[in-house]
């Protein structure tokens, strides 16, 4: 049997048990910002991939501000130094567990125009990926302004306008550009440069790229934010932004209109909680695959004793993992999709299911012949299809932050525009760049997205629908409920799998929260069957401040050497996944960055 969200709605209204999903999560709908909530550690911390964004993050919690109300301060800056990864022209899914234990999950992920159609993207019988990934037909309607206003709105404590101040000071006076701007401008310049204020902000006069360390002045930019600031959410769906930006588009070949602006909504969504080694693990369900899918692949790692396996022998643990990566991720391209518009079969977290998916897993051989699994309950003469992808591209894209407060309010966000630089498409007069988010649709049965996923019909393109994400905002609560780790990362459907990684280092692998992201990752998703390993060169151990002493597990010559043995196609990838996280011990909370970025954490 599937289930819709709609179907679990009325379920779970009519007292339907469905305890084996979604155990123990309290959801909230508002919070009375009258009450005080007891202290539950001694400090604040903050975790983002720039300083900026990390300090802005820093100075609410000293002014009085929450936990939520400093996560939103820390997305908006990162907006505006970190844009080519996220900004409010995209969208964001926040998790956020409050100081009295109650969790919810927001949607701000985008949503196709009334007129977006499954073949919009066709042309002469052939799908053309590059209209979904560049120009006027690749956003969807933008969901970060409205899900950060849905947060504030019933848990914020400091004035809305005050959060966007750091924004709107630092895109007005400028900053230095960073490694990963210069790196992504460079690579996109070709196609920023088709737009005219994409090439006047973001490029030189001569449309060269600027470089690291030279400014970027985003005037345009602080003016829009401050209008959001004075104005609210109704300036961007129902005023003056989504008149200029509808009429911009429309011009150059786009199908946004003002009316998909005005019905757009951020929502509520239930999280999925999944019980593990004793601890309680919060995901965030679809249009997320990352939660159900982490849920998963820990209920396939169960059995195992991960912190004797891999004492004994890293490629043993490595190998281990990538085989349940490979099975969730054959499920994700055949089952997943907006579950408000398609039927995602509860059945896929079953855990006699998940124990046959591993049932032929082998100690001594790679697995060749994976498929997608039905899950109980489902017909499998109605299982769709999915099908092979070529090499995904290394397109860093993204951005996850983490937050927590001393009363126990802890955000863990991941805000995106997709690809690097979204659609490329700046709106005049706004500073906005936009999302390319329509290409996480399945464009059609084998094409490949950017990052060489596929999907099936429950992930096609349909109007007002949320395309399939990889974010994978996570918690973990202890056996009374309160919060011990959280963490997300960046980086397309590396995202997952970096999460999974940091959660089983913590919790399997007893490491610490800096040791557990800045750790040796791997990556598989199926499709194509590549065994990604990050290089575990001294050069690029160094580059991530990263020793064989405080990474046991590194990758080496000698790790890939063994995967390579048991049949692992092995490719080297320079990183896999950007990630943020926090830690409580006690009394105590403790933040890290991703060495891999120039993040800052601060705690």
């Amino acid at each position: 049997m599937f289930v819709s969200r709609r179907q679990f709605v009325s379920q779970l209204a009519a007292g339907a048990s469905l305890a084996w999903c979604f155990p123990s999560v309290t959801l909230s709908m508002a919070q009375d910002r009258r009450s005080v909530p007891r202290t539950l550690t001694t400090n604040h911390a903050a975790a983002t991939v720039h300083p900026s964004a990390t300090q802005a993050a820093m100075d609410i919690l000293q002014e009085g501000g929450n936990a939520i109300d400093a996560s939103i301060a820390a997305a908006l800056v990162l907006g505006v130094v970190d844009g080519h990864n996220s900004g409010i022209g995209g969208g964001c899914l926040a998790l956020i567990r409050l100081a009295d234990g109650r969790m919810r999950a927001i949607d701000g992920r985008e949503t196709a125009g009334a007129a977006a159609v499954p073949d919009i993207f066709v042309r002469n019988g052939k799908v053309d990926p590059q209209l979904s990934q560049t120009g006027p037909l690749a956003s969807g309607v933008p969901g970060q302004i409205a899900a950060m206003q849905r947060m504030h709105q019933a848990h914020g404590v400091l004035p809305w306008s005050r959060l966007f101040a750091a924004a709107v000071r630092i895109a007005e006076e400028g900053h230095a550009a960073s490694r990963s701007t210069a790196r992504t401008l460079a690579a996109e310049a070709d196609n920023l440069n088709r737009f005219p204020a994409s090439r006047g902000v973001l490029l030189k006069s001569n449309g060269d790229p600027l470089r690291e360390g030279e400014i970027v002045i985003q005037r345009d930019l602080a003016r829009t934010l401050r209008h959001i600031a004075d104005h609210g959410s109704r300036w961007f769906y129902e005023g003056e932004f989504a008149k200029v930006t509808c009429e911009y588009l429309a011009s150059i070949g786009g199908i946004l209109t003002p009316t998909d602006f005005s019905r757009y909504q951020a929502l509520d969504r239930t999280p999925i909680a999944r019980e593990y080694r004793g601890y309680q693990v919060i995901g965030f369900p679809p249009p997320s695959s990352g939660g159900l899918h982490i849920a998963q692949m820990l209920e396939m790692l169960r059995p195992y004793s991960l912190a004797t396996r891999f004492a004994e022998s890293p490629v043993a643990g490595y190998h281990l993992l990538a085989e349940c990566m490979k099975r969730a991720f054959a499920d994700r391209a055949s089952w997943l999709g907006d579950s408000d518009y398609v039927n995602v079969p509860p059945t896929l977290l079953d855990v006699g299911y998940l124990r046959e998916r591993m049932a032929d897993f082998s100690e001594t051989h790679a697995s060749t012949q994976i498929d997608r699994g039905v899950p109980p309950h489902v017909d499998p003469a109605n299982v769709p299809n999915a099908h092979a992808a070529t090499e995904s591209e290394d397109r860093k894209h993204t951005t996850h932050l983490t937050v927590a407060d001393a009363w126990g309010n802890w955000v863990a966000m991941t805000c995106t525009v997709n690809t690097s630089w979204g659609s490329k498409v700046m709106v005049p007069g706004t500073g906005v760049v936009l999302n390319n988010e329509m290409d996480d649709f399945s464009l059609a049965p084998g094409t490949p997205n950017a990052f060489g996923l596929v999907g099936s019909f429950a992930n096609k393109v349909a109007p007002g629908k949320r395309p399939l994400s990889s974010m994978s905002p996570t918690m973990v609560l202890d056996q009374q409920g309160l919060p011990v780790v959280t963490c997300g990362a960046a980086g397309g459907p590396r995202i997952i799998n970096a999460t999974l990684q940091v959660l089983i280092r913590t919790l399997d692998l007893g490491q610490s929260i800096d040791d557990a992201i800045a750790g040796s990752r791997i990556h598989h998703q199926w499709r194509p069957d590549t065994l990604s390993v990050e290089n575990g060169s001294a050069e690029k151990r160094s580059e991530r401040n990263v020793s064989l002493a405080r990474d046991p597990f590194a990758i080496g010559p000698d790790v890939v050497e063994g995967l390579e043995a048991l049949g692992h196609t092995v490719r080297s990838a320079e990183f896999l996944g950007i990630a943020q996280g926090i830690q409580r011990q006690g009394d105590r909370l403790f933040a890290a960055h991703d060495p891999r970025a120039q993040g800052a954490s601060a705690h």
